[in-house]
C-alpha cells in the first residue's frame, strides 16, 4: 500500500461538492462529495452502474454536471469538454489508450496542443525516461505495446502540466510485470505532488497502490477512509446494494429468496468444453434441463464475450459446444437457434429487434417457414403475434404497432417472444432487465420461472448480483476472463458472489 501521508495535511487539488447527474430524469449521482489531495492515490470503487465512471467523466469534462460544484485550490471550475479540463490540469488516462497509429509517438503526445514551447521534445524525452518508456519517440504509434501506449497517455498528461490524473481500469490489459511497472510509475508521479484517482475492479491492487478508498453505491458515497483503516471485507460490504446490507448478515439465496429444488438428477442438455476466445480463457460448464445457470461478474469479466463465442457472433480460439450431446460446429446465431439455443442480447436495439417495423415482424422472424410458403400469410403472422402478445402480456395496440414506439420493457418482451417462438432448448439471457421498469422486470422474472416449468434451460448473465442470486439455481462467477467460482444455490450469498467477482473468492 502506498504511504504518502505526512503530518501536514496535503493540499486539496480538486474538490467535488454535491454532484448530481440525471439521465432521462433518473438520478445516477446523488449529491456526491469527493476530493483529491496532492501526492495521493485515491481509489474509487463500486459495482456496475454505481456511478463511478459518470463521476469521473464529469471531472474530466466529458459530461456536464446537473447540480453541484467543482473547485480547485479554492477556485470554482467551470468547463464543458475534455480540452477545457486539460487547461485546468485534469486529465483522464482511458482504459483503452487513444492512439493515432500512423502518427509518430511524439506526434501523438503533442497532438492538439495549441502552443509548443521550444523545449517540448526535451521535456517529452525526460518524461519518457522517468517513466521507463522503452520505445523510440519517432516510431509510429502502431508499433507500441499496450503498456507503452499507456505511458504515451501519461506523458500526454504531463506535457500539459496535469496535476490531477484519472486512471480508469489501468491494469485490465496488463501482465503482472507490466502492472508492477505501472505502479512504480505511479509512485514517481505522486512523489511529484500529482494526485491520482484510481478506478479498478481489482481490489487487491487497490489495497497495494492506494492511500484512500471511496466506494460509490447507487450514486452515493457510502464509504471513504484511509486504505490502512479498511479490510477487503469492509469494501465488499460497502459495494453491496443498500437492500442487501444488514447489520446482522448479508442477503443469501437460502435466507431471502428460498432454496430451489435440486436439479442433480435432471439430464444435461447443454455443455461447453474448454472454450477460449477474446476476453475469456478455458471456460467449461454444463446446464441441466430446466436449470437457470447464472453468470455473475463485473464489466469486462468476459461474460458477454463468452456468449458471443458460443453463438458464433465472435470468433473463438479453442473449445467445443454441445446441445443434447451433439456438437455444434460452424456456429452462427441462426444455426444455434435451429439447434435449440436462443439469445436475448444485451443490446436489444442493435441485435434483437426491428425498431422501425411492426412488432409482429420481430416476433415471427425466427419462424417464417411456419407462416406460409412460398408467400407469407399475414393472417398467420397476426395470429402468431397475438398469441405471444397475450401470453407475455405485451402492451401494444396490435402486432402492427411499430416497435420503436413501445416502452423498453415491452420491446424486451417482443425479443423474448421471438426466441420462445423457436421452441428453444436453452435461452441465453444477457442483461435481460437492463433499461426496463420495475413491472417489466417482474414480468421477465416470471418468464424465467415459466421457462423452468416448460423444461427450458437458461443462462442468465446479469450485472445485478441480487438478480442473479434470486433467479439462479447455480452461479458461475467470472473474473478476468476465467471462472473464479462455482456456487450451488444453498451456498451462495451476495457477499460471496461479490468477493468472487472481484477476484477475492478466498476471502469470502
Amino acid at each position: 500500500m502506498a504511504d504518502n501521508v505526512t503530518s501536514t495535511t496535503p493540499e486539496v487539488l480538486v474538490s467535488m461538492s454535491s454532484i448530481w447527474k440525471f439521465f432521462g430524469g433518473v438520478p445516477v449521482l446523488k449529491g456526491v462529495n469527493l476530493d483529491l489531495r496532492a501526492g495521493e492515490v485515491h481509489a474509487l470503487l463500486g459495482g456496475n452502474g454505481s456511478g463511478k465512471s459518470t463521476l469521473m467523466k464529469i471531472l474530466s469534462g466529458a459530461y456536464a454536471r446537473d447540480r453541484g460544484s467543482l473547485s480547485s485550490r479554492g477556485r470554482e471550475l467551470v468547463f464543458s469538454d475534455p480540452q477545457s479540463a486539460h487547461e485546468h490540469r485534469i486529465y483522464l488516462v482511458p482504459q483503452e489508450p487513444k492512439v493515432f497509429p500512423n502518427m509518430s509517438v511524439f506526434e501523438n503526445i503533442v497532438c492538439g496542443m495549441r502552443a509548443m514551447p521550444a523545449d517540448t521534445l526535451a521535456r517529452v524525452s525526460g518524461f519518457a525516461a522517468d517513466l521507463g518508456f522503452d520505445g523510440d519517440l519517432q516510431d509510429p504509434a502502431s508499433s507500441l505495446s499496450i503498456a507503452n501506449q499507456q505511458i504515451l497517455e501519461i506523458i500526454r498528461s504531463l506535457i500539459r502540466d496535469a496535476s490531477v490524473l484519472i486512471f480508469d481500469e489501468p491494469t485490465s490489459t496488463l501482465t503482472f510485470k507490466e502492472v508492477a511497472a505501472l505502479f512504480a510509475r505511479i509512485h514517481v508521479l505522486v512523489s511529484r505532488g500529482i494526485g491520482i484517482f484510481f478506478i479498478s475492479h481489482r481490489i487487491n491492487e487497490v489495497f497495494e497502490i492506494s492511500d484512500r478508498i471511496s466506494v460509490l453505491c447507487d450514486g452515493v458515497i457510502v464509504l471513504s477512509k484511509p486504505t490502512s483503516a479498511l479490510s477487503t471485507q469492509d469494501v465488499i460490504r460497502a459495494m453491496l446494494p443498500a437492500t442487501d446490507r444488514h447489520e446482522n448478515g448479508i442477503t443469501s439465496a437460502a435466507g431471502v429468496y428460498g432454496v430451489r429444488p435440486s436439479l442433480a438428477g435432471a439430464p444435461e442438455v447443454f455443455k461447453v468444453e474448454h472454450l477460449s476466445g477474446y476476453g475469456f480463457t478455458d471456460v467449461s460448464f454444463s446446464v441441466r434441463l430446466g436449470e437457470v445457470l447464472g453468470f455473475a461478474g463485473v464489466v469486462g469479466a468476459g461474460r458477454t464475450e463468452l456468449a458471443h463465442a458460443i453463438l458464433g457472433l465472435d470468433d473463438f480460439v479453442t473449445g467445443k459446444v454441445f446441445v443434447r450431446g451433439k456438437e455444434l460446429t460452424n456456429r452462427t446465431p441462426r444455426s444455434c437457434l435451429m439447434a435449440g439455443v436462443g439469445y436475448v442480447p444485451e443490446d436489444r436495439h442493435l441485435q434483437g429487434i426491428f425498431l422501425d417495423l411492426p412488432n409482429a415482424q420481430t416476433m415471427t422472424a425466427s419462424v417464417l417457414n411456419r407462416l406460409g410458403r412460398p408467400f407469407l400469410s399475414l393472417r398467420k403472422e397476426s395470429l402468431f403475434a397475438k398469441r405471444y402478445i397475450d401470453e407475455l402480456r405485451i402492451k401494444v395496440f396490435s402486432g402492427a404497432q411499430i416497435s420503436r414506439t413501445l416502452s423498453g420493457g415491452n420491446q424486451q418482451k417482443v425479443v423474448l417472444a421471438k426466441i420462445l417462438a423457436a421452441e428453444p432448448t436453452l435461452v441465453i439471457l444477457d442483461e435481460p432487465t437492463r433499461g426496463v421498469d420495475a413491472q417489466a422486470r417482474q414480468d421477465v422474472y416470471r418468464l424465467i420461472n415459466d421457462f423452468r416449468s416448460r423444461g427450458i434451460s437458461s443462462i442468465l448473465i446479469s450485472s445485478d448480483l441480487s438478480e442473479v442470486i434470486q433467479e439462479s439455481d447455480r452461479i458461475l462467477v467470472m473474473h478476468n476472463g476465467r471462472v473464479s467460482a462455482e456456487l450451488p444455490g444453498p451456498e451462495f450469498d451476495i457477499e460471496r458472489v461479490t468477493a468472487s467477482a472481484f477476484g477475492l473468492e478466498d476471502k469470502a
